[in-house]
């Protein structure tokens, strides 16, 4: 049972005591050739350093601080200390330009900065700092004031952090995100399989992003080890989970898709440590979902869903029934999900809406926008179509937005992206709409072919063709070594869009 009222104070002496606290909590890649590991009770003891710092800086609760570097243990460290000192922490995307980060700063009045070297490169100046890789006075063992520390105690609706958005439509979003809501997310997801003290977690992901943050904070609530990298790196991630039995993976699905393309380490590296790995945050082809079961083949192979908006997980597996392919599972307790059609009906399958007790309370200084998206009486439109099967589970099918209309005909992204991807030369495949003069916009795509492949473009459409409507067809394509991936590892379709319209361009110009 995790048992605070203040998220960034998770550490349970019940969990360690047999230890002393000398369970390993944390090992930190950031020079893969130097690890450096920590334990709970270290991890606990930098944490209360730090907020003791921050007050002893000038800060006080309520104070906004925000965090803009790479993934490594001070990252966390700094992240706790902000939360149990009663201030709010906002971690930033250092992949953002530095006008975007600016902005951020402004938008949530920060009083403070935490960043490594590259993130102190894109802050406007005025704000303190604190340097994670300097060593002086701006350093982060300067900030560190040894010492217990009580935690503030904060109410469940206290704001304990504002996430932002990726921007991708624009500037990004601040989520306002409360300590109450979010300890019932570690709660709910600690009830399902516990214990967890021997399970080892795999973290790729950046620390700014719901999938990073939370998977992180839920390894140090129940007592159980992180293994962090500062970013993704296809071979040290498989590496990773050799050189530590890793048990538990979890990424978005581009992740896996580059895993598997390393095929000499995939033959190579032993991965039979593994029970569980959970995919999530984009969709999921029938084809990777196979690979990484043939890859994984002593591991439960879960889909994630969650957003920044509404929690982190919504539903999991149940214990009664077995997990159909590619389904989240089933609505976890508290948690209340409609599908809403395009009349506004319920359905089994359109816009899912949710109210679960970590929704947020409505974006920072977006009143309009809020109303878009939250309801009077609570439900969160998350804008991402589901469809439910007979059984109750749930299987995403895509973007609302992302959607676009061929002659008529709606066109989901991830559908043909499925069915390209059930060829046996294509290791990954994305579809971005161009737009056109008679169809309104047609299917564009970018293909990663397997190694050794000569695939053809006209091989490609025969392909479409043949096993789906015509209308779905890609009428152009591209094919890369890999994918973009934007901020959080995702597929960057923006980034392909704006080449493939670049394309189109071209071709008419020439």
């Amino acid at each position: 049972m995790i048992d605070t009222d203040n998220l960034g104070a998770l550490y349970d002496p019940a969990l360690h005591e047999a230890s002393g606290g000398t369970s390993l909590a944390l090992v930190d890649l950031l020079d893969p050739q130097a690890p450096r590991e920590y334990t709970h009770r270290q991890v606990e003891d930098a944490a209360n350093a730090f907020a003791r710092g921050l007050l002893a800086n000038g800060l006080v609760p309520g104070d906004a601080v925000a965090i803009v570097s790479s993934n490594r243990a001070e990252y966390l460290f700094a992240f706790l200390g902000i939360v149990r000192a009663g201030m709010v922490a906002v971690p930033v995307s250092h992949k953002f330009p530095a006008a975007t980060v600016a902005f951020i700063l402004d938008d949530c009045n920060a009083r403070h900065v935490v960043c490594d070297a590259r993130g102190r490169s894109l802050l406007p100046g005025g704000l303190p700092v604190t340097d994670l890789d300097d060593k002086g006075a701006d350093g982060f063992a300067a900030r560190l004031d040894p010492g217990p520390f009580e935690p503030v105690h904060p109410p469940p609706e206290a704001v304990a952090m504002v996430l932002y958005t990726s921007g991708s439509t624009g500037r990004p979003k601040g989520v306002p995100l409360t300590h109450g809501g979010h300890l019932w997310a570690l709660r709910a997801r600690s009830r399902r399989g516990a214990p967890f003290t021997a399970q080892r977690l795999l973290v790729a992901a950046p620390l700014y992003h719901m999938n990073g943050l939370c998977t992180s904070l839920f390894t140090l609530a129940v007592g159980a080890s992180l293994v962090l990298l500062p970013e993704f790196d296809a071979r040290l991630y498989l590496q990773s989970i050799e050189r530590y039995r890793c048990t538990w993976l979890t990424g978005v699905p581009p992740m896996f898709a580059m895993c598997l393309q390393q095929a000499d380490l995939v033959a190579t590296v032993d991965r039979s440590s593994v029970q569980t790995v959970r995919m999530g945050s984009a969709p999921i082809s029938p084809k990777l979902w196979d690979e990484v079961k043939a890859a994984f083949p002593g591991a439960m192979v879960m889909n994630s869903y969650g957003t920044t908006e509404a929690g982190p997980v919504v539903c999991a597996p149940r214990p009664d029934r077995p997990l159909p392919p590619l389904s989240i599972g089933w609505p976890m307790d508290e948690v209340e999900l409609r599908l809403v059609d395009a009349a506004g009906h319920d359905a089994d399958e359109g816009v899912l809406w949710q109210r679960t007790p970590a929704n947020m309370r409505g974006y920072l200084n977006l009143t309009e926008k809020t109303r878009e998206v939250l309801t009077p009486d609570g439900w969160y439109i998350s804008g991402d179509v589901f469809r439910r099967d007979a059984d109750g589970a749930y299987f995403f099918v895509g973007r609302s937005d992302d959607m676009f209309v061929c002659g008529g005909e709606n066109i989901f992204p991830g559908e043909v992206e499925s069915l390209l991807e059930r060829h046996p030369e294509i290791r990954q495949a994305c579809v971005v709409p161009v737009p056109d003069e008679i169809k309104g916009e047609k299917p564009f795509a970018f293909i990663v072919r397997a190694p050794g492949s000569a695939l053809s473009e006209a091989e490609v459409k025969h392909f479409a063709l043949e096993h789906a409507p015509a209308f779905q067809h890609p009428r152009h394509v591209v094919f890369l070594e890999s994918m973009p991936l934007a901020g959080p590892n995702k597929v960057d379709r923006k980034s392909l869009r704006s080449q493939a319209i670049a394309r189109i361009a071209g071709e008419a110009g020439s």
